[in-house]
């Protein structure tokens, strides 16, 4: 069977065809819209049509510009209707054309290969939004295994009364204190003076440490630098952006 008119599947797998293909194919004379106007007023939109705009480029002052025009998705009943009602030979040709192509397209065969077809879309369907479950399930253990560091210094900071060494605090992160006021030195946060680790002056005021006098062995006093929750949470969040983070587990520092 020779093809007479581009036939389409829509949404709703229903056959449709273009009307301005259609206006073209039957020749007749009227313009497209007086045509449509005056073969389209007992149709239902939606049921026996769907409004369609069409992009198309024309000639303008030499050069290309796009412009929209109107067009119309017609069912077969509809198209079938409109070819009989032009009263040519073409409209008689094209509405036998379209009787063909319903009985094709309604043969046991074609029928059962449309079934087919749907249920491997669907099958597609499912298998991508298990996908998609499998992927946000992925970003959520991920999301709780990158909260998880946080969540628990968090809760030992929060939990954790009073002032703290830095050795302490250290421990979290699986360092010595040696170590620990090393890499906040490396930061720019504090600098050591004789014995003692002081913060610099944009971070002292800032409530992170407290500094406290106590005896050595010879009974003589020495301050030592101590740090407030507010400082152990600037620490967390200092390091963070490092890529350093406490260990999971804690052991009670109680």
């Amino acid at each position: 069977m020779n093809e007479l008119i581009k036939i389409s599947s829509n949404e709703n797998d229903e056959q449709v065809v273009s009307a301005r293909d259609l206006h073209k194919g039957i020749g007749v004379k009227t313009r497209f819209s007086l045509w449509w106007e005056q073969n389209s007023r007992m149709l239902i939109e939606n049921e026996d049509f769907t409004s369609v705009v069409l992009t198309t480029e024309v000639q303008n002052n030499g050069g290309v510009q796009l412009r929209d025009l109107q067009d119309y998705a017609l069912t077969i009943d509809t198209a079938k209707h409109l070819a009989m009602q032009s009263q040519t030979e073409k409209g008689r040709e094209y509405r036998t054309y379209f009787i063909q192509v319903e009985k094709a397209w309604n043969s046991p065969d074609m029928v059962m290969k449309r079934a087919l077809q749907i249920a491997d879309k669907r099958v597609i369907a499912l298998q991508n939004e298990n996908s998609q479950l499998q992927l946000e399930t992925s970003v959520q253990k991920q999301q709780i295994a990158e909260l998880q560091p946080k969540a628990s210094y968090y809760d030992w900071v929060l939990q954790t009364k009073g002032l703290l060494a830095i050795s302490v605090i250290a421990k979290q992160y699986g360092k010595s204190a040696q170590w620990f006021n090393k890499l906040l030195h490396e930061l720019g946060i504090q600098y050591k003076q004789g014995k003692v680790w002081l913060l610099y002056q944009k971070y002292a005021e800032q409530g992170y440490t407290k500094t406290n006098f106590a005896p050595d062995d010879a009974e003589r006093l020495h301050p030592h630098t101590y740090w407030t929750q507010k400082g152990m949470l600037f620490i967390y969040e200092t390091l963070k952006k490092e890529n350093i983070l406490p260990l999971v587990e804690h052991e009670d520092v109680t």
